[in-house]
């Protein structure tokens, strides 16, 4: 069986989701994939370009950030629950918040999570300028907001701090997000 670039990918989520972002490599990788570190170089020019196509997997996902919110949804209820896909998304893999982050800011990934959040939010009255301010204000809060969540739960299950309050990082993202959508209006 011949390796491809998905299966390249689907390797690279899987030692995330094990292992963490630090332990990602491209070493690593070829040892799960029973190849040399060479072979991998077919399908992945370097390890940035590998990170990007595992940033890009996890956002694609099927009912992921990508694919809402539906048009015909109320405005503040369609940002909401983008912003809540989008976290969950982040939260359903370990690192995920970090691995996104830092393939936006160097702008190597292909999948853009706020294509239909700026679609959504033209079509509620906000130009083009406006939609991307939001689209951008908003993916910093969620990826800010769910960074310190893992780190502060990958933190705990090292025995670095205590007990983790679940319920308290829901009710600071549901405040953070109350705030964000009563303030979208700025930017019409």
């Amino acid at each position: 069986m011949s390796l491809t670039k998905a299966d390249v990918v689907q390797a690279g989520v899987e030692i995330l989701d094990t292992y963490g972002l630090g332990d990602l490599s491209m070493r690593r990788l070829a040892d799960r994939l029973g190849v040399k570190a060479g072979a991998l170089y077919w399908h992945v020019a370097n390890k940035q370009s590998l990170l990007a196509a595992v940033s890009d997997e996890i956002l694609s996902v099927a009912g992921g950030p990508t694919s809402l919110p539906d048009v015909d949804v109320d405005l503040d209820a369609g940002v909401d629950e983008w912003a809540r896909c989008f976290r969950r998304v982040l939260l359903d893999h370990r690192d995920g918040a970090e691995l996104v982050a830092s393939t936006i800011s160097v702008g190597l990934g292909e999948v853009d999570p706020t294509v239909r959040l700026r679609e959504f939010l033209v079509a509620h009255g906000f130009d083009v300028d406006g939609a991307g301010g939001i689209c951008r204000a908003i993916v910093h809060l969620v990826l800010g907001h769910t960074m310190e969540e893992q780190t502060r739960s990958q933190l705990h299950d090292l025995g670095v701090m205590g007990e983790v309050d679940p319920a308290r990082q829901e009710r600071d993202f549901d405040l953070a997000m109350r705030i964000f959508i009563a303030g979208m209006d700025t930017a019409r």
